[in-house]
């Protein structure tokens, strides 16, 4: 991982921040799902900062800078930052959260008053505006100010990539499993519910699934940038028309369709112009109908709509509809799991032969790229649907590493290698990780993988009550680590989409707050992956796809459904990593079973592949 001199940029940027009355200037960890950020996926961040990882917010002062990260990038930071950086460690005792961090750099200090920050608007959610402002001034700041021309673009200018104009297409019905017009209806039947005048989308995956299309404007996600508003009688869709390609306009049929830059002007209007609750025109005496945009649109979207007094944030109905998937897409996330499955054993059983019996040098790139061209020889394959995390030694303690070409380690087969990929296919997104090692893996290392399995077990098999949240199955995942001192600085699991973000909103599973607020139903997808991490030595993680369905019980204790999961990912755990002795009856029977059923699903794409076959049956063998 290299290190960018940062010092140029920051003084340009300081320059600006001058210019615009702004003592300090943030720069969020922005949301590539979301229609205003035009930038790819936290890219302004990482030109002004150096960071590359996927999360973390940056704070500049004209005389420091700060860089906010969770515990996933603790490690990769820590090497990309120069030292005009200062980190923030997310989450560790007496570290400051970025907002914090702010609010202290604005409080008035040494005789000086109070300072300005300042921010894009389209790049901080609304609510996360208003609450730091409301902090700022409490604590003797100026004020929170939108800067309307981003600062880093500024100094970026011809350096900055285009926003990105892909193809846009339909996905079938053979895929979709509901037409978009019944989606559309859903939405409306929400609106009436709660005297809505409409709701504004700015999630571009919501709108991709809403209106059943794929892109691929955002690296690895099937989105597009564009904005929609439904209302009780009319759909607009604010798009470039021009990336509609084969039947899009046809599909889109009685869709009111305008150009993507007019959203903003539109709905300035549409908000001055709404009628009153009771549908009759503005009069002083009747309250008008709110606009609902998603807890996570812009400050800008909500400024542009007219601000509190006329919108109301909720978290989004789309959202928790495109959660719950329906059969159509339940099938295809088992179909194209086995496909998946399939690639990741051939692409294990060529890697082990490659090292052990070839003696080959293959580095991190190499295998990464052999996987890639293994999984696009199967049907519906459409690409990756993130970077594949191809982890040696103790590049597997980095949780996000990224191996790039000439900057990456050669595999070690002395050492334990991480993988961590998925790929996009009509069907479906897959998201696996498997942690292998092909020589003499240390006691550490067999009994840190064997807990973390012990844990992946737990959950899979946790059987609860209809209701129950993601944030309260975590410990389940983490017991077994905790009994011996042992932890991991990551969510247990998150949403994953039918061939959408493989991140997928509002579920998951981990200590986030916002996990005890939306239970999981039957139908959600989510990722079951706990794991451990020692800097500069090792890494383990074991991740599966599960699906949430209903479970039968002897009793039902409060007269409502007890819910349980159901596994899709087919792909064997590594042998050499696991101390049988550690496991008790019902986890050995769980792992003959598991395997049992990977060989079966998996064996006939290798009548003819006597190293995948070989591989596969080895691995697969009882305990």
């Amino acid at each position: 991982m290299e290190t960018v001199n940062t010092t140029d940029r920051l003084r340009q940027l300081r320059a600006l921040m001058k210019q615009h009355k702004v003592d300090i200037y943030i720069v969020p960890s922005e949301d590539a799902h979301s229609s205003e950020y035009i930038a790819p996926t936290d890219a302004r961040r990482e030109f002004i900062s150096g960071f590359s990882g996927s999360a973390g917010t940056a704070v500049i002062t004209h005389d420091k800078a700060a860089l906010a990260t969770d515990g996933r990038y603790f490690n990769q930071a820590s090497k990309q930052l120069d030292n005009n950086w200062e980190l923030l460690k997310q989450g560790l005792q007496d570290v400051p959260t970025w907002q914090e961090w702010a609010v202290d750099q604005a409080a008035p200090g040494d005789g000086k008053e109070g300072k300005v920050v300042g921010v894009d608007p389209t790049t901080i959610a609304a609510p996360d505006g208003r609450k730091l402002g409301d902090k700022i001034k409490k604590k003797g700041g100026k004020e929170l100010v939108g800067v309307a021309e981003n600062l880093v673009d500024q100094v970026w200018d011809k350096q900055k990539p285009a926003r990105p104009n892909e193809p846009v297409k339909v996905l079938g019905q053979e895929h979709a499993g509901k037409k978009y017009q019944d989606k559309i209806e859903d939405l409306r039947k929400e609106l009436d519910k709660k005297k809505a005048a409409g709701f504004v989308v700015s999630m571009l995956d919501e709108i991709a699934w809403l209106f059943n299309l794929r892109g691929n404007d955002i690296p690895y996600n099937p989105v597009f940038f564009s904005y929609a508003v439904v209302t009780p009688t009319t759909t607009i869709l604010y798009i470039d028309e021009s990336k509609f390609e084969g039947n899009v306009k046809a599909h889109l049929m009685g869709i009111n369709i305008r150009p993507y830059d007019a959203i903003f002007s539109d709905i300035r209007t549409m908000s001055k112009d709404e009628p009153s609750a009771n549908g009759t025109s503005n009069s002083a005496s009747t309250p008008k109908r709110k606009y609902l945009i998603s807890t996570r649109a812009s400050w800008a979207l909500s400024q542009a709509l007219g601000g509190d007094e006329k919108v109301d944030e909720v978290r989004s109905p789309i959202g928790d509809a495109k959660a719950i998937k329906n059969s159509t897409e339940l099938e295809g996330m088992r179909q194209c799991h086995i496909r998946d499955g399939a690639a990741l054993i051939e692409f294990f059983a060529w890697l082990e032969d490659e090292l052990i019996n070839k003696h080959s040098k293959l580095d991190e790139v190499q295998a990464a790229d052999k996987l890639e061209q293994i999984r696009s020889n199967h049907d519906k394959f459409v690409g990756l649907s993130f970077d594949t995390i191809s982890s040696t030694g103790a590049n597997a303690a980095v949780i996000h590493y990224k191996p790039e070409p000439g900057n990456c380690s050669t595999i070690d087969p002395a050492k334990v290698y991480l993988c961590d990929s998925g790929a996009q296919f009509l069907d479906g997104t897959t998201d696996t990780t498997r942690t292998l090692h092909f020589g003499e893996p240390t006691a550490m290392e067999r009994e840190a993988y064997t807990l973390v399995l012990k844990g992946h077990i737990a959950l899979e098999l946790a059987v609860f009550p209809k209701g129950t949240s993601g944030f309260a199955l975590d410990t389940l995942a983490r017991q077994y680590l905790w009994s011996n001192g042992l932890e991991y600085r990551h969510g247990t699991g998150h949403g994953v989409g039918s061939y959408l973000n493989v991140h997928e909103g509002p579920i998951g599973i981990g200590t986030r707050i916002q996990y005890s607020e939306v239970p999981l139903s039957v139908g959600n997808v989510i990722s079951n992956e706990p794991g451990y991490y020692e800097d500069g030595n090792f890494g383990i993680r074991i991740e599966n796809i599960i699906m949430v369905k209903e479970i039968e019980t002897k009793h039902k204790f409060g007269d409502k459904p007890y819910l349980g999961f159901e596994h899709v990912t087919m792909v064997p755990m590594c042998r050499k990593l696991i101390d049988v002795e550690m496991l008790e009856r019902r986890e050995r029977q769980w792992l003959n079973a598991y395997h049992s059923e990977v060989l079966e699903k998996t064996k006939r794409f290798f009548k003819e592949d006597q190293r995948s076959m070989g591989w596969l049956e080895r691995e697969c063998a009882r305990y």
